[in-house]
This record gives structure tokens, C-alpha cells and sequence, in this order.
């Protein structure tokens, strides 16, 4: 983990967060600035940057990323009218902060294309 990251510190609890979800590889919580009325952030308590750094040996970090998210999205009632997930890499991208996270929003008709 990297000291001064965000998220990091958010994983170790050094920033108290309301977890929806937490396993020994992932932990999810509600996004600070929601984007839809369900906004949950996903993401490893190992430290990557990016989605592009990811090596084949990460994969099923990210199966466990995404299993967390469908799992939340079952409890939060959306799973049947449907949601959707997000990775964010790079400034042109999106990505705010640099450790890798994915995004699950719900609870409303997503618009295509997403802006």
C-alpha cells in the first residue's frame, strides 16, 4: 500500500468509510460525490495506479472486484433493472485518484453515451 494514497488509507481505515463490502483483497464503500442514487466505489487494498499497469496475474483481483459489485448490487435491490461498472484509467480518462477502482452506479436509467 502507498502511504500517502487515498484510497489506501481509506483500505487500512485510517479514513473512516461505511464499507458495503470487505474481503481480504477488496473493500467497497459509497462515493463521496454520488453520480447516480447508488455510487459505490470498488477497489483492491493493494495498491495499483492504473487499470493499464494490470498483468495477467491480476486477473482474478479483478473477477473479485466485479463479484463484489454484483454481489452489492443484489443487496442494494438493483440487480434486476440493471446497473453499471466502470474503470476509469488516465487523465483523459477520468481517473481523479491513482489506485485503481471501479465504479458501480445504479438506481436510475444510465444515458448512452456516458459523456
Amino acid at each position: 500500500m502507498a502511504q500517502d494514497c487515498l484510497f489506501c488509507k481509506i483500505a487500512r481505515r485510517e479514513i473512516p468509510s461505511d464499507f458495503l463490502y470487505e474481503d481480504e483483497s477488496v473493500v467497497a464503500f459509497r462515493d463521496i460525490n454520488p453520480q447516480a442514487p447508488l455510487h459505490v466505489l470498488v477497489i483492491p487494498r493493494r495498491h495499483i495506479e492504473k487499470i493499464s499497469q494490470l498483468k495477467r496475474e491480476d486477473g482474478d483481483l479483478v473477477v473479485r472486484m466485479i463479484t463484489a459489485a454484483n454481489r452489492i448490487a443484489a443487496e442494494q435491490g438493483i440487480a434486476e433493472s440493471g446497473y453499471r461498472l466502470i474503470f476509469n484509467c488516465g487523465v483523459d480518462g477520468g481517473q481523479e485518484v491513482y489506485h485503481i477502482h471501479l465504479h458501480l452506479l445504479g438506481g436510475r436509467k444510465m444515458n448512452w453515451p456516458p459523456g
